[in-house]
């Protein structure tokens, strides 16, 4: 069974920095790119940014280029995703995916549970 495990959510004020962490069971942890998405309420998932396997190559969603930033670290099955300068509107559950393939439009083989950050203004 793999568990795909997010962290670090909160409530922050706008302007704030956090770090979500995912951490994973996967025994290959290394043969997945690893990827961050979130759900707003009332509005579809969303992707925010991939990392690939080794970690040298990223991809963000505009409306999170030069603001956040991820990595990974092989060795503890567990990906980063920091996020700076947050704003309102980055309010959601957020959520880590584990793929096969690198990319933004990919099939998706494991999700976590996700974890909610709240920035208030």
């Amino acid at each position: 069974q793999v568990h795909l495990v997010e962290s670090g959510g909160g409530l922050v004020t706008a302007g704030d920095s956090l770090t979500l962490s995912c951490t994973a069971s996967l025994r290959t942890f290394s043969n997945y790119a690893m990827s961050w998405f979130r759900q707003a309420p009332g509005k579809e998932r969303e992707f925010v940014a991939v990392i690939s396997f080794s970690g040298d190559a990223q991809q963000f969603a505009p409306s999170v280029a030069g603001r956040f930033t991820v990595s990974r670290d092989n060795a503890k099955n567990k990906v980063d995703l920091q996020m700076n300068n947050l704003k309102p509107e980055d309010t959601a559950t957020y959520f880590c995916a584990a793929s096969q393939d690198y990319g933004k439009r990919v099939r998706y083989d494991y999700w976590g549970q996700g974890t909610q950050v709240t920035v208030s203004s």
